[in-house]
């Protein structure tokens, strides 16, 4: 490859998550290859998202901290406008909210051309759906829009976006070493033998932990135990919900664990509880890790893995997910041969460098749209 691109990626991150995973990812990438590559990160505090950002550092991505308020807008617009004026990027790659509404403007205002990746929409009260309704409608003036997701995709176009402006790129995955099973057990304190799921996630509304847990204390899952991996809003009212419910003995809080894909040899299964999804990078650790995988049938899940990869389930089914551990728990025959049909899918679908060349098509075309409109 012979074109080189200076890249601006902007982002207001959490301290781990999939939209931080998928960023690192490109970014790292993208600087592996030649391209000058730049991250805005907006911070609640200076040592946020410290291992987000350390990651970045170590693939010699260079980091733009900005410590501003949860709604201090006007300074995050000034920033990303100073920086594309003093020192103009070739484009400005955005992710999620907050960079697609208030730093693509700046972006805009100094002529840069603008990509947004979609990670997802989580819907949620109506403050967030009215967000949510905000951002679609900034997506009509950006240069690119990428959806990670086919239906994520097909809900945008319904948006009034331009078709040629669309760009679906599912997420990928770089091959990495799993941990032994012992090994991540050791890690996690884990020491009975009981058949163990494993949920890993944002305890957010979307993410289902609350579903998860009603699936564990189901009669069907009983002999099973629960592993949670992740903080938020949502699970403190997780915790009193396994309370009431009798099963606070047979799920471990393990907090939020920094880098946690390896740990999924850990667990018997995998449960991914969402109520919606866009391309969960939780399911490819598991699938590099031949962990079998329970899924609720939403959004992009059904384009990382199909029947034969996994147990999909309807979404809100705590039953139908129970009824899944007790299979795999009694017989785990089909569900090792699933977890191989899905390593091999990872392979052959979810490979890094074909994503990383997409990507490059993708700021192509958005520079393109820009000269065009100029």
């Amino acid at each position: 490859m012979s074109e080189r691109f200076d890249i601006l990626h902007l982002v207001a991150p959490g301290a781990v998550g999939g939209i931080e995973s998928v960023i690192r990812l490109l970014a790292a990438g993208q600087r592996r290859r030649g391209h000058r590559v730049r991250v805005l990160a907006t911070l609640e505090s200076r040592d946020g998202a410290a291992p987000f950002l350390a990651a970045l550092r170590d693939a010699n991505v260079d980091v733009i901290p900005l410590v501003a308020r949860s709604r201090a807008y006007l300074r995050e617009w000034r920033t990303v406008a100073r920086v594309c004026r003093e020192d103009p990027p070739d484009v400005v790659h955005t992710h999620g909210y907050r960079s697609d509404v208030v730093g693509s403007a700046a972006a805009r205002r100094g002529g840069v051309p603008t990509v947004s990746t979609v990670h997802g929409f989580t819907g949620g009260d109506w403050k967030n759906r009215l967000y949510e309704r905000l951002q679609r409608a900034m997506y009509r003036r950006f240069d690119a829009v990428v959806p990670v997701s086919a239906p994520m995709a097909a809900s945008l176009a319904r948006s009034r976006l331009r078709r040629d402006r669309l760009h679906l790129v599912p997420n990928a995955y770089e091959p990495t070493q799993p941990l032994p099973r012992a090994v991540a057990r050791r890690r996690l304190g884990i020491v009975d033998g009981a058949f163990r799921v494993g949920w890993i996630g944002r305890a957010t509304h979307e993410k289902g932990l609350d579903i998860a847990v009603r699936a564990i204390a189901h009669p069907s899952a009983m002999g099973s135990v629960l592993s949670v991996i992740g903080d938020g809003a949502e699970r403190d009212r997780a915790m009193q919900l396994a309370s009431s419910l009798g099963v606070a003995d047979r799920i471990s809080w393990h907090g939020l664990v920094p880098d946690a894909g390896p740990l999924v040899t850990a667990f018997d299964a995998l449960l991914l509880s969402s109520r919606t999804e866009g391309t969960p990078i939780v399911l490819f650790e598991a699938m590099a890790a031949c962990t079998p995988i329970i899924a609720t049938h939403v959004g992009g899940v059904p384009d990382v893995v199909g029947y034969g990869e996994a147990a999909l389930v309807p979404p809100e089914d705590p039953g139908a997910i129970a009824g899944v551990v007790q299979t795999m728990r009694l017989d785990g025959s089909e569900s090792a041969r699933r977890a191989a049909a899905a390593r091999a899918r990872l392979e052959r679908e979810f490979a890094l460098e074909p994503w990383l060349d997409r990507y490059e098509g993708v700021y192509r075309s958005a520079i393109a749209a820009r000269r065009a409109a100029a």
